[in-house]
């Protein structure tokens, strides 16, 4: 088992300022290897010991027993390293596109990212989606071939998929280094500016001066000086090429490309990369203020875990400021605006937590008890008050209904659910009034079960899902009478009350609409009202399957008092029967919820797509092009075919279709389907 003394004795990195900082993300779809690399990166820092293993479950980012247990990574996690004296913030994001909301908070954390591509897969179309996202917000990134030890490609070959996946230019994609061989087993690496070899000696590829001329050439490029240079043969020096490296990388003009495998080829190449060519946070432009340490203080909650033992740690960016122990300042977000004094500081390192005396503009720390704090808050000086955009979070669209196992998780339930919503802005609770179930949406099944063991893991709270039911709705097909009669005397007053009512379909969306017609006071005037709230009463109950009556009007026409027996629960009660027995004189049709239905998916993928919501009884109203080679899609689809659409959705398209869903109105449900619903009525 890896040596993980290091570790625990190492301090946690200090930067003084922020130009001695790199906030960099690693993100790549599932089995890439992330998590690998960044064992690879803590290992050369000298940060652990030895470099663990996802499937020995021993690496310092995985540490949580679900995720070793599936073996692929569910949450953000920020290892603080050091290299020639520069803090590097990693953050290693989870590459399963359930946790999408961790990756998005990852790169807006971050001033920098690493694309993670394997050699042995293709590159998925979700991460070519985050490609198109970094470069939309101007990220500087880079590009780690890994495991090329065990592939059969070239690190020549991901570079053309690359180039191809990503759409990009000309020379906006070069090898920053090039592997060394033993035989084919790739030992290390040669450095294309410094001639720098990195790993085992081997024998390099024979393309690698090529390669060299044409990332200089590319480095080169938008400097006339180094580009004069370089054309007139000169040799140009490592300083100017590598200042030239960062220009690029800010401009997003360049995108290096290094090799790695498995057992830590590339972990150093990457760690010259990051502190010599990636951007300090002085140099971020996206949206936040002026990196100075000595402004007011203005910071965001990245993400909130909750621990058993700890309670709720808030990982916070610092923009502007410096951060202290035991200062006050603002808390913002949503309608919230509080104050909250800071306890002790910490430096994330996984779970470990490395006290840290204050954190300046552009760093990354810990916060504890910050009880009410979300990711996206924003934390302020308490007299300037700040704003800052939230990163875009995906909606989660796959409903889970769940019960507490038992009586004492009931009673928890509700506290449970509160936090688990404030920790985690992919998921969204629900308590149906219709239905009377609570219902988490996620944003899909991998998502669900993390969700339902951080219940219980987490919270202390044991819940078993049960089957999700859409709120269906009962109304009448035709016109019909009812009679409602309750007489009982068992000793002193009795009760007596006769209702009849005439009862007519209306409009979808016209709810249940209450009139009178009686003449000569066979009703008194003062059990009318009471009539009409036992109508409503047994409305919401419903009268066939135990779901809402809607879309009627309730006419009541004519009954019977007795001047002793009769009172206001007695007409009440009589108006409930009256109701159910003009149900058993017409057919009952049964109304289901329907979606407006919105599809962004590639041209390629819209057949599929099409096919697919023709199953599910969706009508297609229209299709159009936003942009070139992308299809955007509307259509009104039964809420009860859409159940288990987003993960459908997803295999249909390999992950590159974008959907949204909004309730419309409530409709004939098919005969057919009708019969097959069987909830008992409600008495």
């Amino acid at each position: 088992m890896p040596d993980r003394t290091a570790a625990r004795s190492r301090q946690a990195p200090v930067a003084d300022s922020p130009d001695r900082i790199r906030n960099v993300v690693l993100v790549g779809c599932s089995g890439t290897g992330k998590t690998t690399l960044a064992e690879s990166l803590a290992a050369a820092t000298g940060a652990v010991g030895r470099a663990g293993r996802t499937a020995e479950g021993t690496t310092v980012s995985d540490y949580e027993e679900i995720e070793q247990r599936h073996q692929r990574s569910v949450q953000l996690t920020v290892l603080a390293l050091e290299w020639n004296g520069i803090k590097i913030n990693l953050i290693d994001t989870p590459g399963h596109p359930d946790f999408d909301a961790e990756v998005r908070a990852g790169v807006h954390a971050a001033d920098a990212a690493v694309f993670v591509v394997s050699s042995t897969d293709p590159i998925s179309a979700a991460t070519q989606a985050l490609w198109r996202e970094c470069e939309e917000e101007n990220i500087p990134r880079a590009i780690v071939v890994n495991k090329l030890d065990i592939a059969r490609r070239s690190f020549d070959e991901v570079l053309t998929e690359c180039h191809d996946a990503f759409g990009l230019g000309p020379d906006t994609l070069r090898a920053l280094c090039y592997p060394v061989y033993d035989g084919d087993r790739p030992v290390g690496s040669i450095g294309l500016l410094t001639g720098r070899h990195y790993g085992e000696p081997g024998s390099p590829s024979p393309v690698s001066q090529e390669a060299r001329e044409a990332l200089v050439e590319a480095i080169s490029g938008q400097d006339d000086t180094l580009m004069e240079r370089f054309v007139a043969g000169e040799q140009l020096d490592t300083a100017s090429l590598e200042e030239g490296l960062t220009r690029e990388l800010l401009s997003c003009a360049l995108h290096p490309a290094i090799p790695a495998t498995e057992y830590g080829v590339g972990a150093v190449e990457l760690l010259e990369l990051i502190t010599t060519g990636f951007p300090d946070p002085t140099r971020r432009a996206r949206g936040a203020p002026a990196c100075d340490p000595d402004a007011d203080l203005v910071a965001q909650v990245v993400r909130v875990a909750g621990d058993s033992y700890v309670g709720r740690i808030s990982l916070v960016r610092v923009y502007s400021g410096t951060l202290r122990p035991d200062s006050i300042v603002g808390l913002t977000g949503g309608d919230r605006d509080s104050r909250e004094r800071i306890p002790a500081l910490t430096s994330p390192f996984g779970k470990q937590q490395r006290p840290v005396g204050e954190a300046v503009a552009g760093d990354l720390v810990s916060v504890g008890k910050l009880a009410t704090a979300q990711p996206g808050d924003v934390l302020h000086d308490p007299d300037h008050p700040a704003h800052l955009d939230m990163w875009p979070v995906p909606t989660p669209l796959l409903p889970i209904a769940i019960e507490a196992h038992t009586r004492t998780d009931d009673d928890k339930l509700s506290q449970a659910l509160s936090r688990l919503a404030a920790e985690d802005p992919g998921v969204r609770v629900e308590h149906n009034a219709d239905t009377n179930q609570i219902v988490l949406w996620c944003t899909g099944e991998a998502h669900a079960e993390l969700v339902l063991d951080r219940l219980q893991t987490r919270h202390g709270v044991q819940v078993d899902p049960v089957e999700y039911k859409v709120p269906l709705r009962e109304t009448f097909a035709g016109p019909a009478a009812g009679h409602g009669r309750l007489v009982k005397q068992s000793g002193g007053h009795g009760q007596y009350a006769v209702v009849d009512i005439e009862v007519e379909p209306l409009p979808i969306g016209s709810g249940v609409v209450f009139t009178e017609k009686v003449v000569g006071g066979a009703v008194p005037r003062q059990f009318i009202p009471s009539v009409e709230k036992g109508i409503d009463t047994q409305a919401a109950k419903g009268v066939a399957i135990g779901r809402p009556l809607v879309d009627v009007q309730v006419t009541l026409v004519d009954g019977k008092a007795h001047s002793v027996d009769s009172s206001d629960a007695a007409f009440q009660a009589a108006a409930g029967l009256a109701l159910r027995d003009a149900a058993a004189h017409t057919t009952v049709r049964i109304l289901e919820p329907v979606a407006a239905v919105r599809v962004i998916v590639p041209e390629e993928f819209l057949g599929a797509v099409l096919g697919d919501l023709s199953s599910r009884r969706g009508r297609v109203l229209g299709t159009e092009s936003p942009e070139p080679g992308i299809a955007l899609l509307r259509a009104e689809v039964p809420e009860i075919e859409l159940s288990r659409y987003p993960v459908e959705l997803r295999a249909v398209t390999q992950g590159t279709a974008e959907f949204a869903r909004m309730y419309i109105r409530h409709e004939p449900m098919p005969d057919a389907l009708a019969a097959r619903v069987t909830s008992p009525p409600e008495s």
